[in-house]
């Protein structure tokens, strides 16, 4: 059975860097595309960021493309998401998910496999 779970969030200040990990098991996800999705209380979840498995390119987030950068280790079963200069409205529960198919959609009920999420606040 696949499981993602996510690790590294916490409580910073605006202007610091945080990177979270998400560590797979039970299902090789190499040729996979895999993604960090976020959301924040009162909002609907929204994707971060993604990589295609196979390549790699992200495919950033308007919002965060100049802070925030995805990156995969397959042979360590493992994605990260880099975030610098943090922002009070980037404060969101952080998901990370994977796809069976290798494309990438912005839709989250496209997604087949999430992790259970990590909260992020950033103080002002």
């Amino acid at each position: 059975q696949a499981r993602l779970v996510e690790s590294g969030g916490g409580l910073v200040q605006a202007g610091a860097s945080l990177r979270l990990s998400c560590a797979t098991s039970g299902r090789a996800f190499t040729n996979s595309a895999m993604g960090w999705f976020r959301q924040a209380p009162g909002k609907e979840r929204e994707l971060v960021g993604a990589m295609l498995g196979g390549e790699d390119r992200a495919h950033m987030g308007d919002s965060v493309k100049d802070r925030f950068a995805v990156s995969r280790d397959d042979p360590r079963n493992t994605m990260y998401l880099q975030m610098n200069n943090l922002k009070p409205e980037d404060t969101a529960v952080y998901f990370c998910a994977a796809r069976v198919r290798n494309t990438i959609v912005f839709t989250p009920a496209f997604w087949d496999f999430w992790g259970q999420g990590t909260q992020v606040t950033v103080s002002s």
